[in-house]
């Protein structure tokens, strides 16, 4: 009987190591840095590189690592049905022209879904929701603002009675925008609807990887949780 064949490394036909790259996507994505940042932080370290190798990296694998980690995570909490979601739409410029991005967090504050498209109707967040339900499951509650095309999908998926409105109610999904508008702002903006989709999904999976809720715990408990995150980081696709 022939053994199972060993999937194949993906980082086999590169030069540098998996480590490194790991580091230049962990870098790039997670903090606000630009390209040519993370070239020179590299530099510092010894690890000489182009910063449009610290691009073309992030595009490769930053999707790849970003997939292990989410279906780590929906694979765990895929069972539980007493989570709360919080929906909320943000405007980002992209070519001079004002797209929406649409953002599902659960109420840990954990991205579940980013959904990019040009317009905030019915049809848009009907889409968006679909796409978040398929994936995770459904949720005790929905929060949401006044927006109409809330409601407007809800009422064609038939759980209207979930939605949940009120005055600062939403705080929990309108505090996770602020890592991404940072991000946003070092990126100096985005050119193509693709690339806007792409990082917002690796940005999302990276930052819940690494969102440990360090205001909520003792300096030990946040040191081990850390350490952890970092372990299971560095044997994402080994």
């Amino acid at each position: 009987m022939p053994r199972p064949r060993k999937p194949a490394s993906p980082f086999r036909y590169f030069n540098s190591s998996p480590e490194v790259i790991r580091l230049v996507v962990l870098m790039y994505v997670r903090f606000p840095l630009s390209l040519r940042n993370v070239e020179d932080l590299l530099f510092e370290r010894g690890i000489d590189i182009c910063h449009e190798t610290v691009r073309l990296w992030w595009n490769r694998f930053g999707p790849m690592f970003a997939g292990d980690i989410r279906r780590q995570r929906v694979s765990r909490m895929r069972g539980f049905r007493h989570w709360r979601w919080h929906l909320d739409e943000m405007d980002v410029k992209l070519n001079g022209e004002m797209v929406d991005l649409w953002r599902a967090v659960d109420h840990e504050g954990e991205v579940l879904e980013s959904y990019v498209t040009r317009t905030g109707d019915k049809k848009a967040a009907l889409s968006f929701m679909r796409k978040a339900l398929k994936r995770h499951g459904a949720p005790e509650a929905i929060t949401t603002d006044g927006l109409r095309s809330y409601g407007a999908a809800m009422d064609e998926l038939g759980n209207r009675e979930k939605q949940e409105m009120g005055r600062w109610a939403n705080n929990r999904v309108e505090n996770s925008h602020l890592p991404f508008r940072r991000r946003e702002r070092a990126m100096n903006r985005f050119r193509r609807m693709s690339s806007l989709q792409k990082f917002a999904s690796v940005h999302a999976s990276i930052h819940n990887h690494f969102s440990l809720e360090r205001h909520l715990t003792d300096r030990q408990t946040y040191k081990e949780r850390r350490s952890a995150a970092l372990a299971e980081w560095q044997i994402l696709a080994s």
